[in-house]
């Protein structure tokens, strides 16, 4: 088995310490260390950069939570209408094409890529980018760093993203060969043309 070396990392982004159970763990881990790994420590949200690094998140606190929770429900009803792909929550990890782990807040998958992943390789961190990926920023992210993340889902075949900033009002939409645009304070938000008919109404979401 693997052992993780030196150069891997956690960035702990949590106000308290957190012990965590690495295990047998003590150099780079493969893919399946990484999974256990996660599993080990099912409190903690945790990614993984493609240089091996582990970026270690707390729960999200009640304000974000109901954040997401307003978005999963509102995207949710749309998924079900539509039927062309499939939803996932916070929880579920991807395997991006560069080797990162990433977990969005919310992300969907056309079905015909999803049902092309093998269901054995569904069942751990499918390594698949999803086609559409929302990420909300809390007050203490860094911003620069989400925007990086963004960049990379949409180099890695993300062909939609919304990074949404509560605080600011305001929603970063990022497309492939496309220049970033800023919505400030926007009434809705358009997942056209991939997410056909879904029209987001942030008032439900950060109001």
């Amino acid at each position: 088995m693997n052992t993780m070396t030196t150069n891997t990392t956690l960035q702990v982004i949590s106000p308290t310490p957190v012990v965590l159970n690495f295990g047998s763990f003590l150099k780079k881990m493969s893919d399946e260390e990484f999974f256990e790994f996660c599993q080990r420590n099912r409190d903690w949200r945790i990614e993984r950069t493609k240089e091996g690094d582990l970026i270690i998140m707390s729960s999200a606190g009640s304000e974000t939570g109901g954040y997401n929770f307003n978005l999963a429900t509102e995207f949710g009803s749309w998924v079900k209408r539509d039927g062309t792909g499939k939803g996932f929550d916070s929880s579920t990890g991807f395997i991006l094409p560069n080797g990162a782990e990433r977990a969005p807040d919310l992300s969907w998958i056309l079905l015909e890529r999803w049902n092309a992943v093998p269901k054995a390789k569904r069942k751990k961190f499918a390594p698949i980018c999803p086609d559409f990926v929302v990420e909300i920023r809390l007050e203490s992210d860094s911003l620069k760093k989400l925007k990086a993340k963004m960049e990379e889902y949409i180099e890695n075949g993300a062909s939609l993203g919304w990074l949404i900033d509560p605080t600011r009002k305001r929603v970063y939409v990022y497309r492939p060969n496309t220049e970033v645009k800023t919505l400030d304070n926007p009434r809705e938000v358009s997942g056209e043309p991939l997410l056909k008919g879904f029209v987001l109404k942030m008032k439900e979401i950060w109001d």
